[in-house]
């Protein structure tokens, strides 16, 4: 326990001490594509003159230096499956950012996609002492929390606070300084599977790289894709990825659930390969060029050329209508859809005040899955593209950026966790995230 909470503050030094020297990179591994951004720290307001671009929300201390992606290799299902191919990848994309950039980075915060995420809510109570909060009341209320058993193998990804409560006023978001005689906490904490979580660690060490984090990507998609209003009064962000789509639950500014399924756009790609009898990158060029989840009567018409498609037009003069097209894509996108679905009634999200759905990702860009998905999900519906923030181009302001732009966000402005708080030894709960320490006394 005492490992956990002493490896995690590390991470965080570490990252404040990047920060303070003014550059850090965010890594977003994901199945289908790898992003770098170097991110460049100033504090606020440097560059409104010379990028004409004022300062925003909570992102106007820092800019984007150097951007690059490559296409993923030896990643399945968000996780790392060939641990030589995907450091190749991370190396070469890394080197490309820096070369942009100018500048060199040894530290870098990554983002995680796959590993079996799974929520729990948390709740501790205190006697206050004083009658008034201090910090190490916060610091007892979190410790108070008890945990269940996680299984073996699951370890802590985030350990967020969400409610506090002193005597009967709840809802609080900072509690110190409030007068009474009892303090409780609401705490979320997702938790991965540690062998996904290890191998990443190791691989971006093999990059001679440090790791000053790791974030859910489903989390941190949110993060980018919802805006303030929706964060408040409850939404749901679908990050549609290429091995795995993620749902985030977020109300009053926190997220409160997350998970994901290991179904994604790669899928699709792969039915379309198989349907037409064409190579994985052909597939991905139609799907991309031509896809779509609503047939109308002018698609029957519409024709592919898929020699044109392959470069072997003289040898393959097969053309295949958009309708079909459509038929082979829209079934897999229902399966995906009803994944979600299942994973949102689980989550309790019919009974937050706004229901609103925020799609995202490099699969939400699929022609009228907004529509399919309003009709299968709920009403409120949205695709999201991310926030913007300074000196990043516009080609990479597209929703698949979704989860490296969020990444930079929490960089910047970290939300408190457990670990933040001076925790006091004799506090250390019995269960509490015990089975945690191991993996960051073996990997920090």
């Amino acid at each position: 326990m005492k490992d956990l909470y002493q490896g995690q503050r590390a991470m965080r030094n570490m990252r404040r001490q990047a920060m303070q020297r003014g550059v850090i990179a965010v890594l977003d591994i994901g199945s289908s594509k790898i992003a770098c951004l170097i991110l460049q720290f100033d504090g606020p307001g440097q560059f409104r003159e010379t990028d004409g671009v004022g300062p925003m929300a909570g992102q106007s201390n820092f800019r984007v230096i150097g951007a690059a992606t490559t296409r993923s290799r030896g990643m399945r299902f968000g996780e790392i499956e060939t641990m030589a191919e995907t450091e190749r990848a991370i190396r070469t994309v890394v080197q490309s950012a820096q070369k942009i950039a100018g500048v060199r980075v040894d530290h870098v915060i990554a983002c995680i996609s796959g590993a079996r995420p799974a929520s729990y809510g948390l709740a501790g109570e205190i006697v206050i002492n004083n009658g008034k909060v201090t910090e190490q009341d916060v610091a007892g209320v979190l410790a108070s929390c008890d945990v269940p058993d996680f299984g073996r193998g699951r370890e802590v990804l985030h350990a967020q606070p969400v409610n506090f409560a002193v005597d009967a006023r709840s809802g609080l978001m900072d509690p110190r300084e409030h007068s009474g005689a009892k303090l409780a906490c609401d705490m979320h904490v997702l938790t991965i599977d540690g062998d996904a979580a290890s191998n990443l660690v190791q691989c971006i060490r093999r990059c001679d790289l440090e790791l000053a984090g790791v974030a859910s990507a489903s989390y941190v998609s949110g993060l980018a894709s919802l805006v303030e209003d929706e964060q408040e009064l409850g939404a749901a962000c679908i990050d549609l990825g290429g091995g795995v789509t993620g749902v985030s639950v977020f109300i009053r500014k926190h997220m409160i659930f997350a998970d994901a399924t290991r179904i994604g756009g790669d899928l699709i790609t792969t039915d379309i390969a198989k349907g037409l009898r064409v190579p994985h990158q052909v597939a991905e060029r139609i799907k991309t060029l031509h896809g779509g989840l609503e047939a109308t009567g002018r698609d029957d018409s519409e024709m592919i050329e898929l020699g044109g498609e392959t470069g072997d037009w003289e040898r393959d003069r097969r053309t295949v209508s958009r309708a079909d097209l459509i038929g082979i894509m829209r079934p897999r996108v229902e399966e995906i859809l009803e994944e979600v679905r299942a994973i949102l009634d689980a989550s309790g999200f019919d009974h937050l005040p706004s229901r609103q759905i925020v799609l995202t990702g490099g699969g939400s860009q699929i022609p009228g899955l907004d529509v399919l998905a309003s009709r299968m999900l709920g009403q409120n519906v949205r695709i999201g593209r991310p926030l913007r923030i300074q000196g990043l181009a516009h080609s990479a302001t597209a929703p698949g950026f979704a989860s490296a732009i969020g990444l930079a966000l929490l960089t910047a402005h970290p939300q408190d966790e457990w670990w933040d708080f001076e925790m006091p030894a004799e506090s250390y709960p019995a269960r509490s995230l015990r089975r945690a320490y191991r993996w960051f006394k073996n990997n920090w």
